[in-house]
């Protein structure tokens, strides 16, 4: 195993070896990273994800092998040689080319040759050196083979089979299939019409190689023919692969060569082609998959790691037209005060008694800010909002609702606001959202936050897994308040877990708040290990030991303690104090369990404690003239915000429904390599419109001008 990783990563062995020995110890990534550096040597999240990686495929790869090894065994077929060769295989692809000829097989016209005894007549006619072909088939002829033909077409059968076996003939196939195969569409004349098929119009009829296209167009294809739209066709040069094949198999010009010809290109045809091609065109497509599950996790992170406005009374409007503005008022800990409805819009036009509405509740409970959902209605009621007369300094913002509808509908949203419906609850997690994006956003299935492009269509698994690690990654980076995070929030934390976090919120919820980090331990099932992997990711504000509420892990408070009584002061004294922390000789108190890392680690700490890595959420104003694309002009500047970035550019919200693209071309005047580069989610921008077609509902915009 570790050679294996070894070989497919630039980390050193030891490294590899003591992150494995951690591992195997039910060790989280994030605490491996934070606080075992000295083991693994300094390593990342995303160097020990890599190995974790490596090491499920060498697992996979181990017990393939023992199932392939033990059916060809039951076979009396495993010679030692065989038993070496599969053994020393490191890829799955090769492996299965080995174990193809002792796969149990369906009925295939070659088995129906075998059956009929023209297996030793395709070992004769392979040999190349049969001179009466005719009369050697003659030999074979029986009830079931009536004449020389039929003879002969099985075993061309049975040959193609070999044929299609060899792994030189198939990496040499797989090999043009790589670097030369073509993928063109062409649309079903029956649904070119089709309003649902307008959106792959530009694929309708397309032509581009395989191993080029973007992975944003393959999956836009692929999505196009599983609608019925096109018909998507694989192609390489089948003459030179042809050719290629005979000239690894044909070493004679009599009649065994014509028929190893007609099997060859009968295998092609019928077997090689038909397998490999979808095989490439599978590997096309978990390449583009890798690549917008890249994209997804990105997006998803910068969002999770989203400005906060911090403990704030905040008033929240989930906006809309004839069902009026649902309004909330919560307290600075997200807790409802208050919630009730406002008809400032068509066809009701209660603007005035709404304006006068949220003045007073907003004196009556004292808000700081007001959050605006930025669904239907959102730019007419920021408008309003703008308008009202507020006693104290209210900050507005417009908050993304993604994903809202589906959290106020969920299982958690119904245990948290058992009496209110789901209008109350969207309101609810818009007020939220603005206060702590991390802790509002990890309650909803990470796909549905719409920060990605064709998430329903990559391979699921592996979408669920990236997107946990960079939820996991983001709640342990910037740390939890034990005593106000919801048991969503909780299950992310390293060592916790779904059982875990609900433990902990139904023992806070009996016994009260927890004093300090020691008190966790009472939490039922919240054993040694759970403690070890999650107590530096947990916060206890107002505990008597000051480190409770930082990322020093509780292993190291007798160190912590041992520095502050050599300078000479309380550890209280310390935290803060940079003229002190500054001054500590580091050196000194390296030992063999902990070294320079964590000791730096531990004094960045003590400088700002439980510092939140997040800058603090601004507010912005959209252009108030634009309110329909109709609005949008060629050549205006306009304001706006990066809602999704994607490899061929990044959407920005002009304060519309129809967000712009700003393609990679018009991100810059140099060349763009990586979009996240360049923009961030939720990044506010100015953008140039390039270009407006209202009937596709799509605009052009460019950030280059």
């Amino acid at each position: 195993m570790i050679h294996f990783i070894t070989s497919r990563t630039q980390i050193s062995q030891k490294s590899i070896q003591n992150t494995i020995e951690l591992l195997n110890e039910d060790c989280t990534i994030p605490f491996i990273a934070r606080y075992r550096k000295e083991k693994t040597g300094n390593l990342d999240e995303v160097e020990i994800g890599q190995i974790v990686q490596f090491k499920e495929h060498f697992e996979a790869l181990e017990k393939r092998k023992a199932a392939i090894l033990k059916t060809i065994e039951e076979q009396d077929a495993l010679t030692d040689e065989l038993k070496a060769k599969i053994e020393k295989t490191e890829d799955l692809t090769t492996l299965e080319d080995i174990y193809l000829p002792y796969k149990k097989k369906r009925k295939t016209k070659a088995e129906t040759a075998r059956k009929n005894g023209l297996e030793p007549l395709a070992k004769m006619i392979m040999s190349q050196r049969v001179n009466d072909l005719e009369f050697t088939a003659s030999k074979y002829l029986s009830s079931k083979v009536e004449h020389i033909d039929d003879a002969l077409e099985g075993a061309r059968h049975i040959i193609a089979e070999w044929i299609n076996e060899r792994t030189d003939v198939r990496n040499n196939i797989r090999y043009q299939l790589e670097r030369f195969a073509t993928i063109a569409t062409k649309v079903v004349k029956t649904k070119k019409e089709d309003e649902a098929a307008q959106k792959f119009k530009d694929y309708f009829d397309w032509e581009e190689n395989l191993s080029r296209i973007p992975s944003h167009r393959l999956l836009a294809i692929l999505r196009a023919e599983k609608e019925g739209y096109i018909r998507v066709k694989i192609s390489i040069d089948d003459e030179r692969a042809l050719q290629k094949i005979e000239d690894r198999i044909i070493r004679s010009h009599n009649e065994c060569a014509e028929q190893i010809e007609l099997a060859i290109s009968d295998a092609y045809k019928r077997l090689l082609f038909p397998a490999l091609s979808n095989e490439a065109l599978s590997i096309a497509k978990e390449k583009a998959d890798e690549n917008a599950i890249k994209v997804f996790a990105k997006n998803l992170q910068q969002l999770l790691l989203g400005s906060p406005l911090g403990e704030k009374r905040i008033l929240a409007i989930d906006p809309g037209f004839r069902t009026g503005c649902k309004i909330v008022c919560l307290n600075a800990q997200g807790d409802l005060l208050h919630n009730e409805t406002i008809f400032p819009h068509a066809p009701q036009h209660q603007s005035k008694e709404a304006m006068n509405k949220l003045s007073s509740l907003a004196d009556a409970y004292k808000i700081e800010a007001i959050a605006i959902g930025n669904g239907t209605a959102s730019r007419e009621t920021e408008q309003l909002v703008k308008r009202v007369y507020f006693k104290n300094s209210v900050e507005v913002f417009v908050v993304s609702e993604a994903g809202a509808s589906i959290y106020s509908a969920s299982k958690i949203a119904r245990d948290e606001f058992p009496n209110y419906d789901v209008t109350v609850r969207g309101a609810v997690s818009i007020g939220r959202r603005l206060a702590d994006p991390l802790a509002e956003l990890v309650k909803i299935e990470a796909k549905s936050i719409g920060v990605g492009q064709y998430q329903h269509d990559v391979d699921q698994t592996q979408l669920k897994k990236s997107l946990d690690t960079v939820v996991e990654h983001c709640v342990n980076k910037v740390g939890v308040n034990v005593n106000t995070a919801s048991a969503s929030l909780l299950s992310y934390v390293s060592g916790i877990g779904p059982k875990l976090a609900e433990n902990i919120v139904n023992y806070r919820n009996e016994h009260g708040a927890f004093t300090n980090r020691t008190a966790i331990k009472k939490v039922p099932r919240l054993g040694g290990k759970a403690f070890e992997q999650s107590a530096g990711f947990l916060r206890v504000k107002n505990s008597d030991n000051p480190l409770d509420d930082s990322a020093v892990h509780p292993e190291r408070y007798t160190l912590v303690k041992q520095i502050a009584k050599d300078v000479g002061k309380k550890v209280d004294d310390l935290i803060g104090n940079s003229s002190v922390l500054k001054q500590i000789k580091l050196q000194q108190y390296v030992t063999d369990s902990y070294g320079l890392p964590t000791l730096q680690d531990i004094v960045k700490e003590l400088e700002k404690p439980g510092l939140d890595p997040r800058e603090k959420a601004k507010a912005f104003s959209f252009n108030e003239h634009i309110k329909t694309i109709d609005d949008v002009k060629e050549g205006m500047i306009l304001p706006g915000i990066v809602n999704n970035i994607t490899n061929f550019g990044c959407f920005v919200d002009i304060g519309i429904k129809e967000s712009g693209l700003v393609h990679v071309s018009n991100l810059s005047d140099t060349f763009v390599k990586d979009v996240n580069e360049h923009v961030s989610l939720h990044q506010h921008v100015q953008v140039k419109v390039l270009e407006v077609d209202t009937s596709r509902k799509r605009i052009q915009l460019s950030m280059d001008f």
